[in-house]
């Protein structure tokens, strides 16, 4: 990739496999214990600075930065707070007491506690106007390549009993799920396509519960001397590991991720965000989004215009490689290993052309509900909010729905109806009752009222 480093990566991290058994256990996401998801392979904790993968001088940066932002610190404080083992911080701690950057203000139970010196603190000040990142320390871009590549998404099987617990909170036909399970097998992206309401959102945010297994994610990854950060609290969910097995702390072992963008997704977004007073870099969603899923939920309704989304992702969707953009110029070659889900209202043959269709191997239509099914949606939802339920006042609701009101059976109105009965109950101090009379007064309430 042509990183200047003279570091060298952890033993055996790019030929590390990493075991997936096919077992036919329940994943921990439908509710059993963690000790039942797939294992994955512990990363071996760096030893020396070496060990580390990047530059010794970055490391010793970030922990004179680290010293000067946060005061008097012990070392094993220092090593918590840089994800390292306290034997490479004990190597860093050397050399900076040797330029006399820190000095060592005492001892606690064979620990040092050290501060900045006078001439600590003005490195430190000139580091932090190059770069502000603190906390854990990175890891080497190829080791993230090398990494990703081997907990792909396109690695994972699943059954259709599987798919059924996946999705058990929805009501959705045989055909669904199979069209579904198919394109998580390809691993590669999905078009959920049809009417407003229907639920292709609802699907969408539940696909990540078919993977039960567990990926490495990066605090943050360095190149040619950047720091990028990726692990994000929002999309990232880590996973307890209830044996506390030794590991490389800066790795986060995380369930798969799952990033949802909407219409406030715009070009730029796409690329890595510079934040021009930290000096460091925050990845673009479908880098936090790998070895998980990316979904574009109301596709065609963005900032980007379609068309531009599409041609971006052209090669990543293909060759399963994206390219951003380094401050100067720089091209950085990086993985694009993720399943993409499109979901959109509109007819995706206004959207995309023949070329860029093709590259998406799934399309599902998600169409209206039958009778039945909108019978099961709001008989479950009666039994959430405690409310008895009556087949004949959903019969009757369905009457009025796709008489007077002229709409399909979406698959929201069940609880769009609820919640109106509810309000209105709440509104007038009453217990609410799912009756005929409340029915129609949440569509009229709901819907606009037809012309005379």
């Amino acid at each position: 990739m042509g990183e200047k480093t003279s570091a060298v990566s952890p033993p055996g991290i790019v030929a590390e496999v990493i075991r997936r058994a096919k077992s036919s256990k329940k994943p921990e996401c439908f509710g059993e214990s963690e000790e039942n998801m797939m294992e994955l392979a512990a990363i071996p904790q760096p030893q020396t600075t070496d060990e580390t993968g990047v530059k010794r001088s970055l490391l010793e940066d970030l922990a004179l930065k680290s010293f000067y932002l946060q005061g008097e610190l012990m070392l094993r404080e220092l090593a918590a707070y840089m994800h390292l083992n306290p034997a490479v911080i004990r190597e860093i701690f050397e050399y900076l007491r040797k330029e006399q950057f820190v000095e060592v203000k005492g001892m606690v139970g064979g620990d040092f506690r050290a501060t900045t010196t006078m001439l600590g603190k003005d490195r430190a000040l000139a580091l932090l106007m190059q770069n502000q990142y603190t906390g854990a320390a990175p890891v080497a871009f190829r080791d993230y390549a090398a990494r990703v590549r081997s907990q792909s998404v396109r690695d994972f099987a699943v059954r259709p009993d599987e798919m059924a617990q996946a999705f058990e909170s929805l009501v959705l036909s045989e055909r669904i799920l199979n069209q579904i399970g198919t394109a998580v097998v390809s691993g590669t992206s999905i078009f959920l396509y049809g009417g407003t309401g229907t639920g292709k959102t609802a699907i969408a945010e539940l696909m990540p519960r078919i993977y039960h297994d567990r990926v490495w994610i990066p605090h943050a990854v360095e190149v040619d001397g950047q720091i990028i950060a990726i692990f994000d609290p929002i999309v990232h969910e880590p996973i307890e590991d209830p044996l506390h097995t030794p590991h490389d702390e800066r790795w986060v072992n995380c369930k798969r991720p799952r990033v949802l963008v909407g219409g406030e997704l715009t070009f730029e977004m796409l690329d890595l965000q510079f934040n021009p007073v930290a000096k460091f870099y925050s990845a673009p969603a479908q880098m936090k989004a790998n070895n998980g899923v990316l979904i574009v939920d109301d596709f065609g309704r963005q900032r980007i215009r379609p068309e531009e989304l599409l041609n971006r992702w052209i090669l990543p969707l293909d060759r399963h490689i994206d390219f951003l953009t380094l401050a100067g110029g720089r091209k950085l070659e990086v993985p694009f290993d993720l399943f993409v889900v499109f979901a959109t209202n509109l007819n995706p043959t206004d959207l995309a052309d023949d070329a860029f269709l093709r590259r998406i191997q799934n399309k599902i239509r998600v169409e209206p509900m039958d009778p039945n099914s909108f019978q099961e949606i709001f008989k479950r939802l009666c039994a959430q909010y405690g409310l008895a339920y009556d087949p004949a006042v959903v019969d009757y609701l369905i009457e009025v729905l796709t008489g007077e009101f002229n709409q399909p059976l979406r698959a929201c109105y069940p609880r769009d109806v609820i919640n109106q009965i509810r309000w209105g109950a709440q509104y007038e101090g009453r217990d609410a009752h799912v009756t005929k009379d409340s029915v129609l007064q949440a569509c009229k309430n709901y819907f606009l009222t037809p012309a005379a």
